[in-house]
């Protein structure tokens, strides 16, 4: 979703978005613009090599121990309490769990990791992306709907990360007939764009493969990598 197309926006979890996008990233301009993307680089690469306790840890700078300790609050709320899935959340994995297998195989990577995606993305399908008519546009990758996109496509509010400000806007984004179109594009996307190459093969690896969408560029939230992380290895855990 970066810009228009490989940018994908949150609909929905409080305030911070799971994900925001739709401005590209260092639209943000100027000097601030540019320590924002190195933030989300930062938070990224401390993921993908182990994380740890954001607050403390001495790798991070400390406006990248700022975006993530703010971050856990966000985290927390997509998670829920505990470390089991709610009832509403367990029939929503169900319900994904064959198109999620159907990606993740093209993706190299393990199902949960998918199903956390979406999960992320849509707060658990409870707030998916809608048509102009008040239809399920079945967009749980909040994926907009760039110039290469000739599908149909639904206007929706979104939350940006520009220059590390949260912003709400409106944003244009791809529709699907059903999920399973929405994962097959999802998985497509993510494939045939070499900014998400790193993503791709992660296997079990949820840190590597949050870290590599997030590096990509896939949402504008400097925190997303830790959020798809943990949600990911919770759902690891459930079904471990």
């Amino acid at each position: 979703m970066r810009h228009a197309e490989f940018t994908t926006s949150i609909p929905a979890l409080p305030p911070t978005a799971a994900t925001a996008p739709t401005a590209p990233l260092g639209n943000g301009g100027g000097k601030f613009g540019g320590i924002f993307n190195e933030v989300q680089g930062e938070v990224a690469d401390f993921i993908q090599n182990g994380g740890g306790d954001f607050a403390t840890s001495a790798q991070l700078s400390a406006e990248g121990r700022m975006w993530a300790a703010r971050s856990q609050e966000a985290t927390a709320a997509v998670m829920g309490d505990g470390s089991d899935t709610s009832p509403d959340q367990q029939a929503f994995l169900q319900s994904i769990a064959p198109w999620a297998k159907e990606a993740a195989d093209k993706l190299g990577v393990a199902p949960e990791l998918v199903s956390a995606h979406a999960a992320l993305e849509s707060g658990w399908g409870q707030r998916p992306l809608r048509n102009t008519d008040g239809s399920s546009s079945h967009n749980l990758f909040g994926i907009k709907a760039g110039a290469s996109w000739h599908g149909d496509v639904a206007q929706s509010a979104t939350t940006e990360y520009v220059g590390g400000a949260a912003i709400k806007t409106s944003a244009k984004f791809r529709a699907y007939p059903d999920q399973a179109s929405a994962f097959r594009d999802y998985a497509q996307m993510l494939i045939d764009n070499p900014r998400f190459h790193a993503a791709l093969g992660a296997g079990n690896n949820a840190q590597a493969f949050a870290a590599g969408l997030a590096k990509g560029g896939y949402a504008t939230d400097p925190a997303y990598a830790a959020k798809l992380a943990r949600l990911a290895g919770k759902l690891q855990n459930v079904s471990g």
